[in-house]
């Protein structure tokens, strides 16, 4: 999730627990079938796709599962047809725009489960177009900025990132989504470590919300983020320090 990097990278440091690495596996291969389908099975030529892929490798996902999902979207099977793309808008507790990506073969189911979440977490599901125009698409790569500086992203800049951004003790690159992978190779080719590289839906500007908002507001997005059909979730808050860490806990 973008928009509030310090309690994405307080869940990434706790760990996954195993039981949900299966839950995860069919989220990623779910991505790589419809990236595959939308933009064709050859990464090298299809951005969404390779990032998809690289996020699967990451997760220690086999590479035969890779392939089959690569294959499902390139018309080898029959279910990649019925996922389709579902964005949801909304807002939280605090007046916190979230957008939620779905990958659904379901969309009334989807769409009811989506908005039982922010109706159980005090928020409210929006129309469309409600809070899109808060984001805007881009590619972004987190480097922890405590083993890196802004000295080595140099590399980083001259294969197209346009900015880079202190965010609770990490650097976040910010790119074209098209030059995604180019900024990543020469992050890796000056030895840079990658958090975590995807395109994401970054908030033009963001609003803090504080105490019982928070908590809920946190909650929701976990909730969210658990379901099996969201693929991403957006917003555009920041917290206090304290309330991520009481409930990362």
């Amino acid at each position: 999730m973008s928009g509030h990097s310090k309690w994405s990278s307080i869940k990434h440091k706790k760990g996954a627990a195993d039981a949900k690495r299966g839950k995860l596996f069919t989220k990623l291969a779910r991505a790589i079938t419809v990236a595959s389908r939308d933009g064709g099975p050859d990464p090298d030529g299809n951005p969404a796709l390779a990032t998809a892929v690289q996020k699967a490798r990451e997760a220690s996902m086999p590479k035969d599962n890779i392939q089959r999902a690569i294959d499902r979207g390139g018309g080898i099977g029959t279910d990649a047809a019925a996922i389709e793309s579902v964005l949801f808008e909304g807002y939280g507790p605090g007046g916190a725009a979230i957008l939620v990506e779905t990958l659904t073969d379901n969309r009334n189911r989807t769409t009811a489960d989506v908005r039982h979440a922010f109706t159980k977490h005090h928020g409210n599901l929006g129309e469309p177009g409600s809070v899109a125009w808060i984001f805007e698409k881009r590619g972004v790569l987190v480097v922890d900025g405590e083993r890196h500086g802004e000295d080595d992203l140099i590399g980083a800049i001259d294969a197209g990132a346009e900015d880079v951004r202190e965010d609770g003790g990490q650097l976040r690159v910010i790119c074209e989504p098209g030059d995604l992978e180019a900024v990543r190779k020469a992050l890796e080719a000056d030895g840079v470590e990658i958090e975590s590289a995807d395109v994401a839906m970054e908030p033009k500007s963001t609003v803090l919300v504080k105490g019982t908002d928070a908590e809920w507001l946190l909650r929701l997005v976990d909730a969210l983020e658990e379901h099996d059909d969201v693929n991403a979730v957006h917003a555009n808050f920041d917290v206090p320090q304290e309330i991520i860490e009481k409930l990362a806990a």
